[in-house]
Formats: C-alpha cells, sequence, structure tokens
C-alpha cells in the first residue's frame, strides 16, 4: 500500500549522507579497525507509528551492499515503548557511518506518521479527510507526504502544478475573486476543480457565486465554520485550515467540513525517540 521508490529514495539519501560525511567519519576512522563486523538494533524509547525503513535500508544500501537489513514490523503499525524495530548488520565503520543519516529520517518520519495518526483517531467517525500541505522540508517533501500517508492522512497536492487553489496574495495581484476564478477557468480547463481561499464571509459569497468547486476556510472558528456550511449548503466542497490541533481539531470536524488541512503535520512536528544500540559480539 505504501511504497517508496529507489531511484525517488537515491538522490535525497546521497545528499544526506554527503552532508554528513564529508571527507570522512574522522572519529571512527581513528578508532574503529575496518575488519570489525557488528549487528544495531533500532530501538523504540517511546511509543509510536513505525514509517520509513525502507528509507533506513537504502542508507546502508548505498553505503555498501554488504550490509543486511531486516524489519520486524510493517509501515503503519503501532509499536511499543522498547520494542526493536529491526536491526542492521555488517562492518561497524561503515554502520556508524550511516547511524546518523537513517535515524535522522526515521526519526522524522515516524514522528509525522505519529501525529497524523493521532489527528485520524481524533476525528474517527465523523468522514473527514486529513490532509497535508505544502509546509514541508525542503527536499524532502516526497518522504514527509509519504509518512502522512502512512499515518491515515492525504496529501492535498503534492506541488504547484497539480492542483488550482487561489490564495488572498492571488486574488490581489488578480484584482479580486471573480476575475481571479474567470482566469483560471480560461487556462486550465473543465476538467480542474477550483479552489480558492476564504477569510470572511463576503469573500465566500463572492466565491459560490462564481462557481468554484472548493473553497477553503482559513482561520475560521468553529462557529464561523458552521455558519459557512450553512450558507455553502453542499454547493462546493469545504476544506478548513488554520489554528487547528490535536485538542479542538473534533471540534471542526463534527461541524460538517469534508476536510482539515494542517501545515504542522510537516513542518513543526515532534520526532519520535529511537536509538540504534550496537553489538560488537555478534
Amino acid at each position: 500500500m505504501f511504497e517508496l521508490a529507489p531511484h525517488n529514495l537515491v538522490p535525497i539519501i546521497s545528499q544526506a549522507l554527503i552532508e554528513d560525511q564529508g571527507s570522512g567519519d574522522i572519529t571512527t576512522e581513528a578508532t574503529v579497525d575496518r575488519g570489525l563486523v557488528s549487528r544495531g538494533s533500532f530501538l523504540v524509547k517511546r511509543e509510536l507509528v513505525l514509517a520509513g525503513w525502507p528509507v533506513v535500508a537504502e542508507v546502508f544500501r548505498i553505503l555498501s551492499q554488504g550490509i543486511s537489513a531486516e524489519i520486524l514490523f510493517d509501515e503503519g503499525e503501532t509499536i511499543v515503548n522498547g520494542a526493536i524495530i529491526g536491526r542492521i548488520q555488517g562492518p561497524a565503520y561503515l554502520l556508524l557511518g550511516g547511524e546518523r543519516v537513517a535515524l535522522n529520517f526515521l526519526q522524522r518520519l515516524c514522528g509525522i506518521a505519529t501525529y497524523t495518526r493521532g489527528l485520524v483517531e481524533a476525528v474517527e467517525g465523523t468522514g473527514v479527510g486529513i490532509l497535508d500541505t505544502r509546509k514541508t522540508t525542503p527536499g524532502l517533501r516526497l518522504l514527509e507526504k509519504y509518512a502522512v500517508r502512512v499515518g491515515g492522512g492525504a496529501s492535498h497536492r503534492f506541488g504547484l502544478y497539480d492542483g488550482v487553489l487561489i490564495k488572498e496574495n492571488h486574488v490581489r495581484a488578480a484584482g479580486g475573486i471573480k476575475q481571479a476564478v474567470k482566469r483560471a477557468r480560461s487556462k486550465v480547463g473543465h476538467l480542474h476543480k477550483i479552489e480558492v481561499e476564504i477569510s470572511n464571509m463576503q469573500e465566500l459569497e463572492e466565491a459560490l457565486q462564481v462557481g468554484v468547486e472548493v473553497v477553503l476556510l482559513d482561520n475560521m472558528t468553529p462557529e464561523d465554520v458552521r455558519k459557512s456550511i450553512a450558507r455553502v449548503q453542499g454547493r462546493a466542497v469545504v476544506e478548513v485550515s488554520g489554528g487547528i490541533d490535536s485538542q479542538n481539531i473534533r471540534e471542526y470536524a463534527i461541524s460538517g467540513v469534508d476536510f482539515i488541512s494542517i501545515g504542522a503535520l510537516t513542518h513543526s512536528v515532534r520526532a519520535a525517540d529511537i536509538s540504534l544500540e550496537l553489538e560488537i559480539n555478534c
């Protein structure tokens, strides 16, 4: 269900390894014999949702075909504190050389999946979809949006090229919502839905008058959202965003919206707590 193709991973991981290793791991080169073989266990130190093991495996595959990687759980599975996610085995100096890069990816992706899963569970039974945004770490969008999907969320759009979202600055530049929508329709054709960001009831009325397919209610209170839903009356898909977190998300979800988009899924998530522990005599 969730796949990361190696040809997409290699450029991202290779750059991360270059960034970390530079001209070489001077500490390991000075202290560890190159003939030493070791095994490493990825240990969970706080319950999490697993996301990103294919990235870990690819980190060590890039370092050496002689490193084996064994996963003990499935992506998307909840793993309790104290459990071992998976193991790697090979030359100790290579395991140490890839340790931080592998953990950086794994901890961040598990953190995203874990937070996403919590929000998905918070709106369970409402039929509301949880969406990520383009507020991702530059260069890591593919991985971060993957982790959102593993956690049970979905992608709003991957980039500027695969969806029309007319925001506040587009409206200003075009001279108004009506003008912006008219221009968009003339360019993208009838197969594309048009979404407009809305911040008040007046803008909502303008968007509905020109027949937009999706409205994004931005930074509205739950009460304002309910009023907007009553005004839309099913004429457009309704998405809400801005100021929504685990404490208030269900209140927004039960207001009747279709989707909730949350930038915090990717831009400020807490990394999962995972360590890599090496065993020398294996």
